[in-house]
């Protein structure tokens, strides 16, 4: 038989509970409940704490001999070290690891495990946390020798180290999850807090003081929902409050094809069957959902196209009026010359304007002119351009280096692109100018489009070397500002870093959430227009050049870009202040005017999703991202911040060990867009 050995992770050092293994329910102490409920298994063959070699624990480690407890002691900070050390001390085949927040282990689950495990084939790793469905502190890891023994050879970096089974947890292949009928997660009784020892201390009062009562059992009571009151109304709270949202959501997914028509307002990339969804009003920097929640929106404001805030009066007024004179007609509307008038102005390098009403179809016209312009097909991009087929074809090319799952986002679906575009348009990363001169060389480039930049700063040289590279090879250069025109200057992001496009793309903020788009460039390019045909009803309607020649009076006269900016320098600066605070690898990313954060973690789309559900709770729509716009102002950054401090407290302890499924009440938010520059 092999031999099967528990061991206890412990240290007495603990940072938001100072000693609490020492604390003491009546008369034992945590350490000894912990012994005395382990001894109850029959499949044990022993039970040693693991304990650090320092001085800090060498109170803990008194106690622990004078109870009769074997005692390892290891590296401090390689946990992993010490818990193979004391593996290999204690010769056991097969190691059940258990931390010292685990008051309540079950030893009766431990050994039906500890059965399980011992007849699966090709498993080294097994636990009832992967994902979690018992309560946090129920948490069981059984994992072979061996197994430990690799991870500790492979294991190089601190988090591994420190963690113990983060190796293991990662190869699914050799793992298998114990889950219980009902997901129970989300009940703690872990001990972390004082407040968590009151309540450890409550719940074996209710039973009778006996150390060795059954946790699950006792769940099983309707009377427990008392003590878990809590825990249980945290849960139902966010179904209730957004309740009219995710009914027409699901009403939505059987009428509207793929549910909605914009991919980055799709609720499963925020919180998944818990997103508000749909508004009613919104006005500022806030928003009314169905079920009448106001929330202050410290996300993504429209996806970035209220820059001036939801509802500007001056814009709602000019439009209002607009509407009332007649939006359409058989003429054209004279709004059309007076907005590519102010363009022109604003960028007196370029000489004329055609439009559009969306980014996506603006691009497609700027690639149609462009390669009328430059008489060749191939196109170079870096950064996200829309949705026609000459982008999404990039995924149809022969090598896999330059499509759109190492540049944008993987697994992007492009059923319906012709195949008969692949190798035609060729994905480059930003910042790397051999590769983008290869591309040039071998594939025929007529155009490069791109963004300025988007989650990094200009990289002026760089920008300057594609510009000089476009002017050699006789090449369309164009800058898709549609997310970072008007947000850091008075026009496109180019005009502060010096470096001129042949065209450039204005969307978004240009009419502060109407619909507006326009392509602006040099005569020689944009006259190609006359020899391709492009034309469109709608782009003639009156409401889109009067948003945008209001937004721009607006915008020059408050100098909005230069409060976005601010607003944006402040969360940035105070998202670097509080990453610090509790000991994050964050970085933080983007423009001022177009923020993001990114947690250097595997659990980063778990942490995001985290962020969001808390955030809803507290009437803030958040994520990873923030569109700053002249509407925020300190008392909202303050009320998010407030919030963030608490979320992050729980972040850290995950970072630290804790189970981040326990917290959430939601699968995962869907990845969005991880782009390279």
């Amino acid at each position: 038989m092999k031999k099967v050995i528990a061991i206890v992770q412990a240290r007495s050092t603990s940072t938001r509970l100072k000693s609490k293994v020492l604390k003491k329910i009546n008369k034992l102490s945590i350490a000894q409940i912990i012994y005395k409920r382990l001894k109850k298994s029959k499949h044990l063959n022993d039970i040693i704490f693991s304990i650090p070699r320092n001085n800090s624990n060498l109170i803990l480690d008194r106690h622990l001999r004078k109870s009769h407890i074997k005692v390892f002691r290891g590296p401090e900070n390689n946990v992993l070290k010490r818990f193979f050390l004391t593996a290999k001390k204690s010769k056991a085949e097969i190691i059940v690891r258990i931390t010292s927040d685990c008051p309540f282990v079950d030893a009766g689950l431990m050994d039906v495990m500890i059965k399980d495990f011992k007849r699966f084939k090709n498993v080294d790793y097994y636990s009832n946390i992967l994902p979690a469905t018992y309560p946090d502190g129920l948490d069981i890891e059984i994992f072979s020798f061996k197994y430990l023994k690799e991870a500790l050879i492979k294991t190089k970096d601190k988090f591994g180290k420190e963690h113990v089974t983060t190796y293991m947890r990662k190869n699914s292949n050799r793992t298998k999850n114990k889950t219980y009928k009902k997901n129970l997660s989300f009940i703690n009784l872990s001990l972390n807090t004082n407040n968590d020892l009151k309540k450890i201390k409550n719940l074996f009062k209710k039973n009778n003081n006996n150390y060795h009562f059954s946790v699950i059992k006792f769940l099983e009571k309707k009377s427990s929902k008392k003590i878990f009151q809590k825990e249980f109304k945290s849960r139902e709270e966010l179904k209730k409050k957004i309740k009219k949202g995710q009914q027409l959501w699901k009403r939505a997914k059987t009428s509207i094809a793929g549910g909605n028509m914009l991919l980055s307002k799709n609720p499963e990339r925020f919180l998944p069957n818990l997103w508000p969804t749909y508004f009613k009003s919104a006005y500022g920097c806030s928003l009314i959902d169905l079920d009448n929640n106001k929330f202050a929106d410290m996300a993504t404001m429209g996806v970035g196209t209220n820059s001036l805030g939801y509802s500007n009066e001056y814009v709602d007024d000019s439009v209002k009026k607009i509407i009332n004179l007649g939006s359409m007609s058989t003429l054209n509307c004279p709004e059309e010359v007076y907005l590519s008038e102010k363009l022109l102005k604003i960028h007196p390098w370029f000489d004329k304007v055609k439009y559009a009403r969306t980014g996506g179809e603006a691009n497609a016209i700027a690639i149609r002119i462009a390669r009328a312009a430059s008489r060749r097909d191939n196109i170079a991009i870096c950064g996200y351009h829309g949705w026609h087929d000459w982008y999404l074809s990039t995924n149809l090319n022969i090598s896999k280096t330059n499509n759109l799952d190492n540049h944008l986002i993987k697994g992007l679906k492009i059923q319906g692109v012709p195949k008969k575009l692949k190798d035609t348009t060729f994905s480059f990363e930003y910042g790397n100018i051999k590769y983008l001169k290869k591309l040039i060389k071998r594939k025929k480039i007529g155009v490069i489009k791109m963004e300025v930049c988007r989650t990094t700063k200009p990289n002026i040289k760089f920008l300057k070397k594609v510009r000089e590279l476009a002017n050699r090879n006789g090449i369309v250069l164009i800058f898709d500002e549609c997310t970072t025109g008007f947000r850091e200057t008075f026009g496109g992001l180019h005009k502060s870093i010096g470096v001129i496009p042949d065209m450039a793309i204005f969307g978004k903020a240009l009419g502060n959430g109407y619909a507006i788009t326009a392509i602006i460039g040099k005569k020689k390019i944009m006259n190609q227009s006359e020899n391709s045909f492009i034309s469109s009803t709608f782009w003639t309607e009156r409401i889109g050049p009067t948003a945008a020649l209001k937004t721009l009076e607006i915008m020059q006269k408050t100098k909005s870009w230069r409060k976005i900016s601010k607003i944006g320098k402040i969360v940035q600066k105070r998202w670097g202040q509080i990453f610090k605070k509790f000991d994050l690898d964050v970085s933080i990313r983007g423009l001022p005017s177009l923020s993001s954060f990114v947690f250097k973690s595997e659990k980063h789309q778990k942490y995001v999703t985290y962020i969001t559900q808390e955030m809803l709770k507290k009437n803030i729509l958040a994520s990873n991202i923030f569109y700053p716009s002249a509407c925020h102002n300190l008392k909202i950054i303050n009320k998010y911040f407030k919030n963030l401090n608490e979320i992050l407290k729980t972040i850290r302890d995950c970072e630290n060990g804790s189970d981040i499924n326990r917290f959430l009440l939601t699968q995962d938010s869907e990845k969005g867009f991880s782009r390279l520059n």
